[in-house]
């Protein structure tokens, strides 16, 4: 590039407001890569961070205590089952992730976020299936692992705090919530007297967790708060007492700018008593998004970062660029050692626009960019970096779809599908074979969207988001019922919808679209099992036709039960509810909540389980004939 072009083109994207070049993007980098990560030299340097780089660190008043554990550790042994049964769907194999409901292959286990319980029962064989026993709860329940004979809980437990000052009795307001997550590890050898053998509670709010058994990863998040001119330090605590986590043990970055928090990752032997875990802390942006490798933790934080005062129409505007940064830390067992940070531009969707291949680490973002139509109007765009590493960006893919934004992303080995969207559905097949050149092998455009990815078989992809109708008055679509579909990329360049489902109208939802791990599939049996909540119109209400933007009106919740494959698409084989009394369903209006809506499925064997907080439902894999059910009120 010519010095003259290339000064020109450095002014220009110096008045952007969110540059998505490449050019633009290692530009926005470099000051990041200027100051590596380093420890605090003292509480003074770390409070002085504080006082200057971030605002509103000062609460007027808050109450930071805590109560640390008190109880005996003791050892178990792993159970040990040949049957065959479903696991947590999980992103990467290996990499297990909390959830609400898991199943050891003879037990299966559920929180119970109503009761504020953990229900141990025996469900294999369903003729026998029964409670064992409960676990009380003391806090919110963030989700919970079973590693052999070890069952490790989450929960949340928050405060609220009186801000003192000279109104009425002192009080002036509220301040913001304090957070306290524990970390409860039962010995569930006898499944009807599970002990408590371990317990951690860190200062902070629960970020995600991951568990690479027997080994246990938590994020913790905690804002940096000043207090009486004093840092609030994160603190642990154990059946010892309290550790206040020192101000030299805390990473940071000098050049770090914007609200900071600590976030604490928490390493714990669920299978040792006697391993004393491991922490580190950082004090960096708050945690968004976590993907977790076999032997990495990658953290990603939303970051803004201002440009420059803009003049327009005559007024001052501050433009900041919304950045996404990722912090690698690599992991073994127990050790814990920070790696490096990336930074690009835009913001990551959820764990699946994020991961790793053959040592390269992947994103997919979608950023804003100025149009070139004089009018300084903007719009979204998506990109794909790969980073090496040492999370320097090697290769870039920009500027795929404009106007549209991601719904849903999806790595598999060497390539890339995403979905993008704003009235149509454009899925993407990219090419990530070279990591310094990624590039666009296919696409296709079809009504709805994909809000999930799932991969099935060779060359196969399902997809579950919503059916759309363009609208005729505006650039959007209205949404419509929940739709399942099954991609053929086989053929990279000429990606096809093979099959179709559309299940219910507007209105139709189903947590599959926000939560993965209610999705089942039984690969062998060609079976795909999800919650839905089904949404009706009856046509008779609008005589002169249906408008798309009309909302139906719940008529059924529960599981639906579909069989996929490449000869014969996608065909419903039935449907499992646990919801007897309709009228409930009637009088609920927009908004339907109950203890037994069918929230989690899974299988042992041939015996196909579904999940409510009122409900345990055994039913036939094959016929779908009802076995057993196990009320749980």
């Amino acid at each position: 590039m010519k010095p003259e072009i290339k000064a020109e083109l450095v002014a220009i994207l110096a008045l952007v407001i969110l540059p998505a070049s490449f050019v633009g993007m290692m530009r926005l980098k470099a000051p990041w890569q200027e100051d590596g990560i380093r420890r605090f030299e003292s509480y003074q340097q770390l409070r002085q961070f504080l006082t200057t780089h971030q605002s509103d660190a000062y609460w007027p008043y808050a109450s930071f205590d805590a109560i640390g554990a008190s109880l005996a550790r003791e050892s178990g042994v792993n159970a040990q089952t040949d049957v065959q049964y479903s696991t947590t769907n999980v992103q990467i194999e290996g990499v297990d992730e909390a959830d609400l409901v898991k199943t050891d292959g003879e037990f299966v286990y559920i929180i119970s976020e109503r009761e504020g319980q953990v229900l141990l029962i025996s469900a294999y064989p369903p003729e026998s299936m029964a409670l064992q026993s409960t676990i009380s709860l003391e806090g919110s329940p963030k989700g919970m692992f079973v590693s052999g004979n070890r069952l490790v809980v989450f929960e949340q437990t928050c405060s609220i705090v009186p801000l003192r000052g000279e109104g009425e009795d002192g009080i002036v307001g509220i301040a913001p919530w304090l957070g306290n997550v524990s970390v409860k590890v039962y010995d569930i050898a006898d499944k009807s007297d599970p002990r408590l053998i371990m317990e951690y509670s860190i200062n902070g709010f629960y970020s995600e967790s991951r568990m690479v058994e027997p080994f246990i990863y938590l994020v913790v998040v905690e804002p940096a708060m000043i207090h009486d001119e004093d840092v609030i330090l994160p603190r642990i605590y154990d059946c010892d007492g309290v550790n206040e986590i020192t101000a030299s043990d805390i990473y940071y970055y000098e050049s770090s700018e914007g609200y900071h928090s600590f976030n604490t990752v928490f390493a714990l032997d669920v299978q040792d008593e006697r391993a004393e875990p491991n922490y580190e802390t950082f004090l960096t942006a708050s945690s968004d998004v976590l993907f977790m490798s076999r032997d990495s933790i990658y953290i990603a934080q939303t970051i803004w970062e201002r440009v420059e005062d803009v003049t327009w129409n005559g007024l001052t505007v501050l433009p900041s660029q919304q950045l996404t940064a990722v912090h690698r830390i690599r992991v073994d067992g127990l050790n814990m050692e920070y790696i490096a940070k990336g930074v690009v531009p835009g913001y990551v969707l959820n764990q699946f626009s994020m991961d790793e291949f053959e040592g390269f680490f992947r994103i997919a973002t979608t950023s804003v960019k100025e149009l070139s139509d004089e009018l300084g109007r903007h719009a979204e765009v998506n990109n794909i970096y790969v980073l090496d590493p040492d999370m320097n960006v090697i290769g870039a893919l920009e500027d795929l779809a404009p106007g549209e934004r991601i719904h849903s992303a999806r790595f598999m080995g060497d390539k890339c599908y995403v979905v993008t969207f704003k009235k149509v559905d454009p899925l993407f097949v990219i090419d990530l074979s070279s990591p310094a050149d990624p590039r666009v092998l296919g696409r296709l455009k079809i009504p709805g969207y994909s809000d999930y990815l799932h991969p099935f078989g060779e060359g196969l992809l399902i997809g579950v988001g919503k059916e759309t109708v363009e609208a005729e008055e505006g650039d959007f679509a209205w949404y419509q019922g929940v739709k399942v579909s099954l991609f053929d990329v086989r053929e990279l360049d000429n990606p096809t919808e093979i099959s179709k489902l559309t299940i219910g109208d507007r209105g139709t939802d189903s947590p599959v679209l926000r939560d993965h791990k209610a999705f089942l599939l039984d690969v062998g049996r060609g079976l795909l099992v999800m919650p839905v909540l089904v949404a009706k119109i009856d046509p008779s209400d609008y005589p002169y036709g249906v408008p798309a933007n009309a909302y139906g009106e719940y008529v059924w919740q529960g599981a639906y039960v579909l069989g996929i494959s490449a000869e014969d698409g996608i065909e419903v084989l039935g449907r499992i509810e646990h919801l007897e009394d309709e009228g409930e369903m009637l009088k609920s209006g927009y908004y339907f909540e109950s203890k037994y809506s069918v929230k989690r499925a899974l299988y042992i064997n041939d015996v196909l389980y579904t999940i409510s907080e009122g409900l345990v439902k055994a039913n036939d894999i094959s016929t779908l004939q009802e076995l057993n059910a196990l009320n749980l009120s």
